[in-house]
Order: structure tokens, then sequence, then C-alpha cells
């Protein structure tokens, strides 16, 4: 039995920022990896998805260009083969820098399957066996379950990888289909029904809520609603699957409408995006005295160290419930909170409410803190404030031309106003007198995910309008009607009325 200070299990965003973060303090840390070390997100999601969209990005400029702009360009072809070898490269490069900072911060990378085998040991058996038997080793300081996360399935859906396929194995699936279902209106289905719409395919994406990305701001699901139709994008919500037959070149799907109305849908291709589910299959958490919850998390009982009910044992990334998001970004947060927990220091806890959530489609979406009912629901009606400011209520945003929306929740103060805008559709008017702490911020349209940023640091650090008012933001940009928002809400307003 070998011993260190702290066993990382779990290689993905979580695990290695821990990894990373601990070796850096000085610890010896072991990191169990039974795939590849970036995880899902490194290889089958955020990167290589990023990357297809990106393209698809391109392939839209080309009809803009031609439709708006007078460019008199055409499309050939997608050389499948050819985009795909660019995105391959994006992500080997990415898993290679990720694998050298491990090597070059002294983190020892054991390739196998892990298991617990008691509160402070585990048991790693090699991927294959010509590489040995199993090696037990024993953590000084503690160990990281980051095991993370897979697409979740639907009864009597068997992916195969061709014409039915998750969001884990859909970017890998033959050529471009003619046609696609998109089970799931949240994030990662709705970018994957906007990659496929720009690449040429009829698609139809079915979301059993009553909207799309239903944990975001009632208006950004109605903008970005309004957008994806616009593309040609087939909407259906408060739909559900019926049932779905493959045959030899694709499926027929029914869908059952909100009105109780059967539709059939042939289509080359059925992709499910209706969540995630934990991964603990082999990790023997019994052994150390753990038990998963009702819907498979590893739920810690210290939060703000993100320990579980066992001493020493912390958990961070997909297997985290709510208030987690299942980020990788926040899997990073948490990755360094551990890490530096198990360094004997005591980092600030993770804000949830102050991590960013993106949506990479087109048009995108980007929020940070509360939604506009949330907001409503915790402090109360009479509470809170709301301005709402179109992109195209500025030059940028005229000179893109895809709509969007910037729309921002604060705290009343006690003269700030009887009433205000509470929707995007809804003409804004000036606040008398500046509104308090800001609350969320929500953004719908082109590039905002590069825009959250600033609203991440005023949502964190508890802003109001007037002192981001103060800050002068560049024009012509997108990000001025963002400056537009906040000097309505500080009682100076310009442009808006």
């Amino acid at each position: 039995m070998d011993e260190t200070d702290v066993i990382v299990i779990g290689g993905g965003t979580g695990g290695y920022s821990t990894a990373l973060r601990a070796a850096a303090l000085g610890l010896e840390v072991v990191l169990a990896e039974r795939d590849l070390i970036g995880g899902t997100c490194l290889h089958r999601g955020c990167i290589p998805s990023k990357a297809m969209l990106h393209a698809a990005e391109l392939v839209d400029g080309i009809a803009e260009a031609r439709e708006r702009w007078g460019v008199k360009a055409s499309l050939d072809a997608v050389d499948w083969p050819a985009l795909t070898a660019t995105r391959d490269d994006i992500v080997d490069r990415n898993h290679r820098g990720v694998a050298g900072a491990l090597s070059r911060a002294g983190v020892r990378v054991v390739p196998g399957s892990a298991a617990l085998t008691g509160p402070r040991s585990v048991r790693v058996t090699p991927a294959a066996a010509a590489q040995g038997a199993p090696v037990e080793w024993t953590a000084r300081r503690g160990i990281v379950v980051a095991t993370g996360s897979r697409p979740r399935t639907l009864p009597g859906l068997t992916p195969d990888g061709r014409h039915i396929v998750t969001s884990d194995d859909a970017l890998f699936a033959p050529g471009l289909p003619v046609s696609v279902l998109v089970l799931g209106g949240g994030a990662i289905g709705v970018e994957y029904a906007s990659l496929h719409r720009s690449m040429g395919a009829r698609v139809t994406l079915v979301e059993a809520a009553d909207r799309l990305l239903p944990l975001e701001d009632a208006d950004v699901s109605r903008q970005l609603t309004r957008g994806l139709k616009r593309r040609g994008i087939e909407v259906l919500t408060g739909a559900r699957l019926e049932a779905a037959v493959p045959y030899e070149n694709g499926v027929r799907a029914t869908v059952l409408t909100p009105r109780g109305t059967a539709q059939t849908l042939d289509v080359e291709r059925l992709l499910m995006a209706v969540g995630r589910t934990p991964v603990t299959d082999g990790l023997d958490l019994a052994a150390a005295g753990l038990t998963t919850d009702e819907r498979g998390f590893l739920a810690p009982a210290d939060w703000s160290r993100l320990q579980t009910s066992v001493p020493g044992i912390h958990v961070v990334g997909d297997l985290l419930p709510p208030p987690s998001l299942g980020l990788a970004h926040a899997s990073f947060a948490e990755g360094l909170l551990v890490a530096e927990t198990l360094a004997g220091r005591t980092p600030r806890p993770v804000d949830y409410d102050a991590v960013p959530r993106v949506t990479y489609s087109s048009p995108q979406t980007a929020s940070v803190g509360l939604s506009e009912a949330a907001a409503r629901s915790r402090a109360g009606d009479d509470a809170v404030v709301v301005n709402t400011m179109p992109l195209t209520a500025v030059a940028k945003g005229m000179v893109h031309g895809q709509g969007g929306m910037v729309k921002v929740v604060a705290e009343r103060t006690a003269a700030s106003g009887a009433a205000e805008p509470s929707s995007a559709t809804a003409a804004p008017g000036p606040t008398p007198t500046p509104a308090g702490r800001v609350l969320g911020v929500h953004l719908v349209g082109p590039h905002v995910s590069e825009m959250i940023a600033e609203s991440q640091l005023i949502v964190g650090w508890d802003a109001e309008p007037a002192d981001v008012a103060q800050h002068i933001h560049p024009h012509p940009t997108l990000s001025e009607a963002v400056g537009e928002t906040y000097l309505t809400l500080a009682g100076r307003g310009l442009h808006q009325h």
C-alpha cells in the first residue's frame, strides 16, 4: 500500500483542477482516471461541440453575407472529414496541454478504475491486465471524488451511434443527417438543434416543459424560441415522445403535442439530450461509509468545503446535486476550493448564484444570478425592479440584425419607482431614483457568451446600477446596451425612454 497526500478519482475538469491546485500548494497528488484526462468536457462535450458550433457560425455567415449584405457568396459543400479533423486537432492539443500541465506539476496520473476501500484508501485497477496488478493507496490529507456524469437515456431507446444518439456521441456519428429530432430543450439540446440547422438539416426540437431553457428567465426562453423559429427550427414545448421505431434509414417518432394530438416524424437521426446522470458505478462508496441520494448524487454534508459525511472525502463536479450547476467552469472553482481546503487554507465557498450560464446556440444566451421570477419569489414582488433593452436599440445590434436583449433584475430601493418594464416586449421607462443591488443579468443575442463576464463581477460583488453607470462602455458595441440598461436603472437614462 502506497501513501500520498491527496487521491483524486476522475480526471475531468473538477478532478484535474483539484490535482493541479493541490500540487501547486505543495501536496503530493495521485490522480486516477479510467478513460481520458479532460473528461467529457474536453473529449465529448464543451470543447468539440463549441468547435463545431464555430464552424456552424461560419456557415451561417455565408448565408447572411449573401442574403443581407449583397456579398454574392455561396456554400459549395461541407467537407465533413476536414471539419472533424480540425475539431479533433483542437481537442488533441488541449488534451496534450492538460496532460503536460499535470506532469509539470508533479501529479502522478494512474490509468485505471478506482474504488474506495475505506475512508482514506483507494484501490486502482489498471485498465488492462498487462499493465500490472491493482495498487492500493492511502491518503494522508483526503480523497476527492470527481467521476462526472453520463447522458441520461429514455426507456426503450437504445443508442446505436448512427440513427439514435446521445449528446456524448452525436458529434461523432457518421456524416451530416438530413433531418434530426432533438429531445430536450435544455442548453445541450438547444445547441445541437442550432448546430444541425446551420449545417442544413431539418430540425425539430421537443421539450417536455412549457418552454425552452426552463431553468432560465422566462424572457430568455421567449427570445431564444423566437430566434430559433426564425431560423426554421420547429419548436414543440409541452410535448413528449410517445414512441420511436428505428428502421434502416432512420427513426419514425410519434410526439404528443400539448393539444393531445399525435405528430409523426420520420427523421434520419434522433438525438437524446434529456439530461445527465452521475457516474458512481464501481466506486464502492459503501466501503467508505457513503451513499448517494435518490437521484444518484453524492451530496456534501458541508457545502462550504464540499466535504461528504465522511471527514476527508470531498466531492466536485457533476456528482454534486443542485445548487451546483454541472458546468465545467463551476467544476474548476470547486476543484480550487477543495484543493485549498486540503492544504489547510480557508477558501471562500463557491457562490453558485454568481456562476454564469451560457447556451452557445444561435442566438446565444448568457445569464448570471437570479431570474425575475426567482428574485420576486425570494424578495417579494414589490422588492424587485426590472429593466429590459433590446439589442437592436443600439447601432451594433442593428448591424448584427439578430435581435436579442439585455435584462437586468435589481433590488428596489425605497423610492426607485412604482412601475417598471418586466419583459422584453414592454416599453422601458426611466427609473426616477437608482435601483439597489443587481440580482440577475440575462442576455440573448450574438456573442453574448463573451459579454457575460462583466455581469458576473457585478452580481458577484453585489454592485448597484449606479456603480456600473459611472463606467463608460465603448461605442458602437453590443456591450453599450448593457451600459444603457444600467444608466436607466441608475436614474440617468440617456437613449432609453
